[in-house]
């Protein structure tokens, strides 16, 4: 059995990008710029946001982090989005989600530059990477397409079973795989809490991504000998003897899914490195300007 080590293989690409940003100096380029937007203080979101900052520094990039506080309304958020849009020293940035419950995500993820869209959530960019036209493409099934591809896991022509559907994760993840290309070239199966004889589905699955949000929903007897499984969740369990009073785990019963596998993501320190990297990746692309519309 293979472990999918997203730390590791995040490390590898992170050292790569370190070096094309160096070449960029010597050459007197300025390095890629990503700017972040944190509205309250979301631990979570504080977690994953000062990822985002410790990456650029490590590779290289500029960074700059932009706090408001909880009761920023709608009309200042979508006024420092158009600002950002308009900086030419910024190539790409985030408006860091969840938002407080008066903002209306929707009208600020339309409110951002697609040029500038390098979490990959604008229409645009989602119709574009539908089409199979060049777009920013979302972190997470960005960089499990990374994790695929570096790994040697063959897609073409095998079953796919994505669990979960949603805009972030599920639904583009099918469509990416189902594209001609490598990875690509599945045959896909979109699965979700409404599907019924679902382990049937799984079971019939020469790989599944699990990002259906529900702890160790995937359970062995869910899973044919030999697939390849890739856990996408991340959830809090109650821990009672560990000082934290918790631990993480996935969308996958790892301890009962792992043995039948060729090939499975931990977690942590599958899925997660890779959406940091992959957002990267996308604003080095920014940066190059590689997506012309």
């Amino acid at each position: 059995m293979i472990i999918l080590d997203g730390k590791a293989l995040s490390l590898k690409i992170k050292e790569e990008i370190r070096q094309e940003v160096e070449t960029m100096r010597k050459a007197g380029e300025r390095p890629p710029h990503l700017a972040a937007v944190l509205v309250g203080n979301n631990p979570a979101s504080e977690a994953y946001v000062g990822n985002k900052v410790r990456f650029c520094e490590e590779v290289g990039f500029a960074s700059t982090l932009i706090r408001k506080d909880a009761s920023l309304q709608e009309e200042e958020l979508i006024g420092l989005v158009r600002s950002l849009n308009e900086d030419p020293h910024v190539d790409g940035f985030i408006v860091q989600l969840p938002l407080p419950g008066h903002i209306h995500e929707e009208k600020v993820t339309l409110a951002i530059d697609p040029r500038k869209d390098v979490d990959g959530f604008h229409p645009l960019n989602f119709g574009r990477m539908a089409q199979g036209l060049s777009a920013y493409l979302p972190a997470t099934p960005y960089g499990i397409l990374l994790m695929l591809e570096r790994y040697g896991i063959q897609t073409r022509g095998q079953h796919v079973v994505v669990l979960g559907r949603s805009n972030i994760v599920g639904t583009p993840m099918s469509l990416l795989l189902s594209r001609k290309g490598e990875p690509g070239d599945a045959t896909v199966t979109l699965t979700h809490s409404r599907t019924r004889h679902l382990s049937d589905e799984t079971r019939r699955a020469d790989i599944i991504i699990a990002a259906i949000g529900i702890p160790q929903f995937l359970k062995g007897d869910m899973v044919k000998e030999g697939a390849v499984v890739i856990d996408v969740g991340i959830n809090r369990i109650e821990a009672p003897e560990r000082k934290s009073g918790f631990r993480l785990v996935g969308d996958v019963d790892y301890d009962t899914v792992a043995p039948k596998c060729q090939a499975i993501t931990p977690v942590p320190g599958g899925v997660g490195p890779m959406t940091v990297t992959a957002l990267m990746m996308n604003t080095l692309k920014a940066r190059r300007k590689e997506i012309s519309y």
